[in-house]
């Protein structure tokens, strides 16, 4: 089968180009990491395959002949054009992969379930997870928040619009007679100190759902899983979101401790950043549709 192109062996063109573009055989050399003795034996048997010379060999370094400027501004422009050629690749490949950011609590209570499902289904999308408690990281393509979306610029999704309980154990319920709001109100309860401005905490839900406030001992957090884990030791009661707290109220690790509740005045919601890819788009999706499944947990 006759070769597609009338070229000279590559290994000698690319010794070229490094010795033209360094006008010097012995730093050619050093870049190739090649003796000098090399570099003008590659040069030389080119030269002898074009038949006529390339360089013109002087005391103190060499210079081009009109046919090696010729062949090295031809060589330019290829590997110009390859590169221009593999930079598309190689970001087309990192573009391929989907990053996602999202808080400790929603990442290891509803987000990390889901995208076991996500990577069954499509197993050929590559995901990383930033996890943090603070400012979203910059550089992601998703991220998860709870707040009023209306306040981003990028685009947004609704994943949840909740509800919120007074948890706590049978044992802790049991313990301090909790029967009515008022009761509530006098118990030890669980505060979980946020980054974000918009959650709600103890005081507001008493006022919004009984208009009293908070006179129990208090138990300060700033990591609401730590703050679940504390009611579940029955150290306070904690205020749970529905979306996050399902799988404890299903397997009775806490249960709603007053039948009241408090639609949430934000939603959790998905930011669809401005660099998103086709695959990240895809899985936005796909959280879209989880979190409209997600169920409301009957309380008590």
């Amino acid at each position: 089968m006759p070769k597609p192109y009338n070229l000279p062996p590559l290994g000698d063109l690319a010794c070229f180009e490094v010795a033209a573009r360094h006008l010097s055989f012995k730093r050619a050399s050093g870049e190739l990491n090649v003796t000098s003795a090399a570099v003008s034996h590659r040069i030389k048997a080119l030269e002898e395959h074009l038949g006529q010379p390339l360089f013109i060999r002087r005391y103190r370094g060499v210079e081009l002949t009109e046919a090696g400027a010729l062949l090295f501004v031809a060589l330019q422009r290829g590997l110009e054009g390859i590169a221009e050629s593999v930079s598309r690749i190689r970001s087309r490949s990192v573009r391929s992969g989907v990053s996602i950011a999202a808080t400790t609590a929603v990442s290891a209570l509803w987000l990390m379930p889901r995208l076991a499902g996500f990577l069954s289904a499509h197993p050929e999308v590559a995901l990383s997870q930033a996890v943090h408690d603070g400012a979203a990281p910059e550089g992601v393509d998703l991220s998860i928040h709870y707040g009023d979306p209306a306040e981003v610029q990028d685009e947004t999704a609704i994943l949840m619009q909740d509800r919120i309980l007074a948890l706590g154990t049978d044992s802790f319920m049991e313990r301090h007679r909790i029967a009515s709001l008022a009761d509530l109100a006098a118990v030890p309860l669980i505060h979980t100190r946020s980054d974000e401005p918009e959650w709600t905490t103890w005081a507001d839900w008493l006022r919004k759902v009984a208009s009293v406030e908070p006179r129990g001992p208090g138990f300060t957090l700033n990591n609401y899983l730590v703050s679940l884990q504390a009611a579940e030791d029955g150290i306070g009661a904690v205020l749970g979101w529905e979306a996050l707290t399902g799988p404890y109220l299903a397997r009775g690790r806490l249960r709603a401790l007053v039948p009241e509740v408090l639609p949430s005045p934000y939603p959790f919601y998905l930011r669809i950043h401005g660099r998103a890819s086709a695959n990240a788009r895809l899985l936005a999706d796909w959280l879209v549709a989880q979190g409209n499944g997600t169920g409301q947990v009957a309380a008590g």
